[in-house]
C-alpha cells in the first residue's frame, strides 16, 4: 500500500529533500542518460507530493498550485525502477490530479508529457497541444486536462 504526503518546500525534512533529490537523479539523469540540472531553483515554488512503501519514496510529483485563471502545473513524476508495473505511476497522477483540482481554485493542469507516455497521459484525460519540442535532448509534447466542473 502507498502512504501519500504533500508537502511544501519549506516543511519537507532533509531526509525527504535528499531521497527526492536522490529519485528524480536516479530516474531523469542516470537511468535517462540525460546530463541537466535536476535541481534547477524552482522546487522551492512547488507541493511536494511523496509516495511511500513502509519508509521508501518510492514515487513523487511536483505540483504548481493553479487559480481560477490559470492552470495548475504537475511536474517530476517519477517512480523508483523497481517499484514499476504495480500502477503507481497511475495512482501517483490521480492524486495529484485530484489534490489540485480539490484543494485549488482551478479547473485546469498543464504538463510536459515525455512523447513516449502520450498513451498514458491520455488515458488520465489529457490532451496533447502544440508541437512536439526537445527538452534536455528528451522529446516532450504539452498535454492539458480540463475539469468541467
Amino acid at each position: 500500500m502507498t502512504t501519500w504526503q504533500l508537502k511544501a518546500f519549506s516543511d519537507l525534512s532533509l531526509t525527504q529533500l535528499y531521497d527526492l533529490l536522490a529519485l528524480r537523479q536516479n530516474v531523469f539523469v542516470v537511468e535517462q542518460n540525460c546530463p541537466y540540472p535536476d535541481a534547477d531553483g524552482d522546487d522551492m515554488n512547488w507541493l511536494h507530493l511523496l509516495g511511500y512503501h513502509a519508509d521508501e519514496l518510492v514515487a513523487y510529483a511536483r505540483i504548481r498550485p493553479g487559480s481560477a485563471e490559470q492552470p495548475a502545473r504537475i511536474g517530476r513524476v517519477v517512480v523508483a525502477e523497481h517499484a514499476r508495473g504495480q500502477q503507481l505511476g497511475r495512482q501517483l497522477m490521480e492524486e495529484s490530479m485530484s489534490l489540485v483540482l480539490n484543494r485549488e481554485q482551478c479547473t485546469e493542469i498543464v504538463i510536459g508529457a515525455q512523447l513516449y507516455l502520450l498513451d498514458f497521459y491520455t488515458s488520465l484525460g489529457f490532451i496533447s497541444e502544440g508541437d512536439d519540442y526537445l527538452e534536455d535532448g528528451i522529446p516532450h509534447q504539452d498535454m492539458r486536462y480540463r475539469n468541467d466542473r
